[in-house]
């Protein structure tokens, strides 16, 4: 059986804050193996995306992406991914948007809704380890991905990324609307 809600987190732990992915992921699969959760949802820690997790959206109600930026104002953005075609022909870094768009394609059905909190990070330099004000948005990102876990529904997940709006590129905002 298939968990219906997927955390996917990306990240490259020698390049600094680019580890607020998989710490993360991390944190929340220790802190849910601790609940009955356990069976509700799915940690997966990859170094980047790739078409092939297409796969991992299989059957699911839900996925949650967690990577690091430092385009959020604020300790982190959550926003829900909108589908896209993907640019070029790679099979390496794929963006959430794209990943949801190639299941489509080779689906031939809708991709499940995924949601992207991205944590704030400032030094994504190769051996730097994690900066200081990373590790304050890491703590903040958890208690805020230990909500969405308690209240894994669509509607519930939507008004949150609305009331975090301002933290997202205009853009994506009004691809929400």
């Amino acid at each position: 059986m298939v968990a219906p809600l997927l955390v996917l987190a990306v990240g490259n732990e020698s390049r600094g804050d680019d580890a607020l992915g998989p710490l993360l992921s991390r944190r929340l699969a220790d802190w849910v193996a601790g609940t009955e959760m356990a069976v509700e949802v799915e940690l997966i820690e990859e170094f980047q995306l790739q078409v092939e997790n297409t796969l991992d959206l299989e059957d699911r109600k839900l996925a949650l992406f967690i990577d690091a930026g430092n385009e959020p104002q604020s300790p982190f953005a959550f926003y829900q991914a909108v589908k896209q075609q993907m640019e070029g022909h790679t099979s390496h870094a794929v963006a959430p948007e794209a990943l949801l768009g190639v299941y489509a394609m080779v689906h031939d059905e809708e991709p499940p809704p995924m949601f992207v909190l991205c944590v704030a990070g400032s030094a994504f330099e190769l051996g730097e380890p994690l900066s200081p004000q990373a590790r304050l948005n890491l703590e903040q990102a958890f208690d805020f991905a230990c909500n969405l876990l308690q209240q894994p529904g669509l509607n519930s997940w939507q008004g949150l990324a609305l009331s975090h709006a301002e933290d997202v590129e205009p853009a994506i905002v009004a691809a929400l609307l």
